[in-house]
């Protein structure tokens, strides 16, 4: 499927959207991921190919994806991918991936996103305030700093219950600081009943609250993942 880059977009510290206007109508349901390929001169053994969530909502004409450029080492695709100049066309794959939300509506969500892995959980409720959705949401959006939490407006927009978690706060960071963990997650409402509970990041730490969630009795039908390659813990 081809698309033309519209334009970026700077969103939180080291991260940006970019908006590409597809060729054809493109049906998608929040929370799925996309391919994009961009070749380019230059470019180092990662390829010229990579796999993003799309952080638009269906709702949207353009779609966009958010992602985290490091300036101390980008690769040659990301640093690609920052210069693209508007009118670029590119190759977009059809959107799939099951982390997406529930058909009953009246099922309580849980959501635990670690940095970049907030950027599904950013399109679904962009669509539920979009389309008026009713639902129980209770977002944990864990990030170093508050400058490295993109889409934060939104979610304190939204009907929804929301918690950052800083582990570098400044010294008048009034909410909750340090580190996600297994435990404070059993703690949530709802996540040791009946809620689903979605955990999107960095794979080592997703990996780890899977494991951990599971042997503390929570069942695999009520978890629902997005591993995050290439990025640290938070």
């Amino acid at each position: 499927m081809h698309a033309t880059f519209d334009r970026s977009e700077h969103v939180a510290k080291h991260t940006m959207t970019f908006w590409f206007r597809p060729d054809q109508p493109i049906r998608y349901e929040a929370g799925q991921f996309t391919e994009i390929r961009l070749p380019h001169a230059g470019m180092d053994s990662r390829g010229d190919r990579r796999w993003f969530t799309l952080s638009s909502s269906p709702t949207e004409k353009l779609v966009s994806i958010t992602t985290r450029i490091d300036p101390a080492r980008p690769s040659t695709f990301k640093q690609s991918l920052a210069a693209l100049a508007p009118g670029t066309g590119v190759d977009l794959a059809q959107p799939m991936g099951d982390f997406v939300l529930p058909r009953k509506t009246d099922i309580p969500l849980v959501f635990i996103a670690a940095g970049i892995g907030v950027t599904p959980i950013h399109s679904m409720v962009k669509w539920l305030q979009d389309t008026a959705g009713h639902r129980q949401v209770h977002l944990v959006y864990a990030v170093p700093t508050l400058e490295e939490a993109p889409f934060r407006e939104v979610f304190e927009a939204a009907p929804i219950t929301l918690e950052l978690v800083l582990r570098k706060p400044s010294p008048d960071w009034p909410g909750r600081t340090g580190r996600l963990t297994t435990d404070s997650i059993l703690e949530l409402p709802g996540v040791q009943t009946n809620a689903l509970v979605y955990l999107a990041g960095p794979e080592p730490m997703i990996e780890v609250f899977y494991k951990e969630l599971r042997a503390k009795g929570i069942p695999g039908h009520r978890l629902v993942t997005d591993y995050f390659p290439g990025y640290q813990a938070i």
